[in-house]
């Protein structure tokens, strides 16, 4: 307790001291104190105004720098916009350098194309001359076979007239043995004597090797699925050629039996068929009245003729001009087309229905008709030359190759042989049992022209001798009707029913 009350009075005591101490420092410097306070007071209110002043100063140094403040934010924010846009048009101009050099190599590509089309079309320009000089001499060459061509005709023409004057003069030959067999009093052999004469005589003009009566089946084939309605050789050759329900033409070899070509296309069934001259092409009448044309080589579809409205019947080629073709049909129309083109060139209106037509020369053509009538037409004209009243109905019409007959097949189930020249009957065949298969059968003539043959509703086939008055050669084997038939310049002898084509040696 003495130690803490000792030490309490030091510090009081120290207290008093510096108090005192204090006092007498105040008392020492208060003169300089009065002289420092009384200049400040003499500048007091200059330093205030100077302070007003620099505050006034200082708050416009506050907006000034408040705006370049907000300046500053306006720059920044348009400086990131400006950095944004500059990476933009960076990132574009990379893109579009980009689509140029693939452009630049685009360009250099094509401009390669480019040289080799034109050494391609270069090539082909020559080419072009060269084919067109080619075509020059095959014209030249066309123009010499045509000259050649029109002169063989007038030398055919003038054989003919020959023939012709050779026929007159066997026919007054005839005529005179007749007056004398008269005068002598022998009769009953006029007739045979007749056939004879008119036979050797036909058989010199057409230039045909005797065809021997076929007895046989030779061969069978499985031809169209509902029948095959059509049938027909090519000219001076062996290849049959069908077309049946299936919208099918096929081509045979008639040795073989085997098929060597089919050719597509057709629209409906085919109800007949041609063969041009020159055995290039194969024209097809159909029932969905068109007709198609091929070129046997290849097979390629040709032309389609349209034209008909209704079912075409028949058709034919003609054996002078390679190019032209007729067709019959139930619009009771003929129609003559061009095969270059593809097109008409005529049309030939008829009073009946047209059932079956055939060429008999370049310009004359003859019709079968369902009023029982067979027409001559003159195609350059368009007219009717000759009318001939032949059968109840004609259903089919079939010209020798010599051109010099003309066999008729009618519902009455006869079959008349006519003569061009005469326009005169000079056969009639029928038989008992022989009944015609509607409007479907076609009969023909031998290479030789003296036999006639046509199938029956029974699935036989008749084959009658046009010099011989015998009984018919009846082929049995067709287990349904017989709807066509043709006989090949070669030998064989072709049938067909509705299922099976048979051929005859």
């Amino acid at each position: 307790m003495a130690e803490a009350e000792a030490g309490r009075a030091a510090i009081r005591r120290a207290l008093r001291s510096l108090k005192r101490r204090h006092l007498a420092e105040e008392g020492a410097h208060s003169p300089a104190i009065e002289a420092l306070t009384r200049p400040f007071a003499a500048h007091a209110l200059e330093w205030k105004e100077k302070a007003e002043k620099h505050e006034l100063e200082l708050q416009q140094c506050y907006k000034a720098q408040s705006r370049l403040s907000e300046q500053l934010v306006i720059e920044i924010e348009e400086g990131k916009a400006s950095k944004a846009l500059l990476k933009e048009k960076e990132a574009i101009v990379t893109s579009l350098q980009a689509e140029l050099e693939k452009t630049s190599e685009e360009n250099v590509q094509l401009k390669q194309s480019l040289d080799e089309k034109t050494k391609a079309l270069d090539l082909l320009i020559q080419e072009h001359q060269a084919v067109k000089a080619e075509l020059e001499q095959a014209l030249t060459k066309l123009k010499a076979a045509e000259d050649e061509n029109q002169s063989l005709i007038d030398r055919w023409m003038l054989e003919k007239m020959k023939d012709a004057e050779r026929l007159n003069e066997a026919n007054a030959m005839y005529e005179e043995m007749v007056l004398k067999l008269k005068t002598a009093g022998v009769g009953g052999i006029q007739h045979n004597a007749q056939q004879e004469a008119d036979g050797i005589i036909r058989r010199s003009e057409a230039g045909y090797m005797e065809t021997p009566i076929p007895s046989t089946c030779t061969i069978t084939i499985r031809a169209h699925d509902g029948g095959c309605g059509s049938l027909m050789f090519e000219h001076n050759s062996d290849k049959l050629i069908s077309g049946g329900q299936d919208q099918t033409v096929k081509i045979w070899g008639a040795c073989t039996g085997a098929l060597t070509s089919t050719l597509h296309g057709v629209l409906g069934s085919v109800n007949d068929l041609a063969v041009t001259n020159d055995n290039k092409f194969v024209v097809a009448a159909c029932s969905s009245n068109k007709l198609f044309v091929w070129e046997v080589n290849g097979g390629r579809p040709r032309h389609t003729l349209t034209g008909h409205t209704k079912n075409v019947s028949s058709v034919d080629a003609s054996w002078v001009k390679s190019f032209v073709v007729a067709s019959s049909s139930n619009d009771r129309t003929i129609k003559i087309w061009d095969l270059q083109t593809g097109f008409c060139k005529s049309t030939i209106m008829s009073a009946s229905n047209p059932n079956s037509l055939a060429f008999i020369d370049g310009d004359i053509i003859c019709s079968g008709h369902r009023d029982g009538n067979l027409r001559l037409w003159d195609i350059r004209s368009g007219k009717c030359t000759t009318q001939i009243a032949a059968h109840l109905d004609v259903t089919s019409v079939c010209v020798s190759r010599s051109k010099n007959f003309i066999l008729t097949s009618g519902r009455d189930n006869v079959h008349n042989l006519f003569d061009v020249r005469t326009l005169e009957v000079c056969g009639t065949f029928r038989a008992t049992g022989n009944r015609v298969v509607g409007s479907f059968g076609k009969p023909c003539i031998s290479p030789d022209e003296n036999c006639i043959t046509a199938g029956c509703s029974d699935g036989s086939v008749y084959i009658w001798s046009r010099l011989k008055n015998e009984t018919p050669t009846i082929l049995q084997g067709h287990s349904s009707p017989v709807l066509a038939s043709a006989w090949c310049g070669l030998g064989p002898l072709a049938t067909s029913d509705r299922n099976h084509i048979y051929i005859w040696s």
